[in-house]
């Protein structure tokens, strides 16, 4: 039984930094693609960045791209969203989910009902 986490938000100042992981302390995420999402307060979840098992990357919002980055570590059993160059718009619960289909990462970002297990959210506020 999947079971993810998310950990490593907080509060950061705009431009600073955060590294957020996802992990999953019983079940082995080698063979399933992992997505990253995030919501704003009063807005719908959105995909950003997904990986697959072989280390693929598909992004799907402009505005993180060259400033978010993910990676998966399968060693630590951990997927990685670094985010550099942080703007107030970033601020929203961050989620990672996970699903097995090959077909997860260029179809299912922009769909989260689809995806079959979810972390329960880590929130990041970027203030001054």
């Amino acid at each position: 039984q999947y079971q993810l986490v998310e950990s490593g938000g907080g509060l950061v100042q705009p431009g600073g930094s955060l590294k957020l992981s996802c992990s999953d302390s019983g079940s082995s995420l080698d063979s399933w693609s992992i997505g990253w999402f995030r919501q704003a307060p009063g807005k719908a979840r959105e995909g950003i960045v997904c990986i697959n098992e072989r280390g693929t990357v598909t992004d799907y919002v402009d505005s993180v791209k060259g400033r978010f980055t993910i990676s998966r570590d399968n060693a630590k059993n951990t997927v990685y969203l670094q985010m550099g160059s942080l703007k107030p718009e970033d601020t929203a619960t961050y989620y990672c989910a996970a699903d097995y289909s090959i077909s997860a990462c260029p179809t299912y970002l922009d769909s989260p009902q689809t995806w079959a297990y979810w972390g329960q959210g880590t929130p990041v506020t970027v203030s001054s």
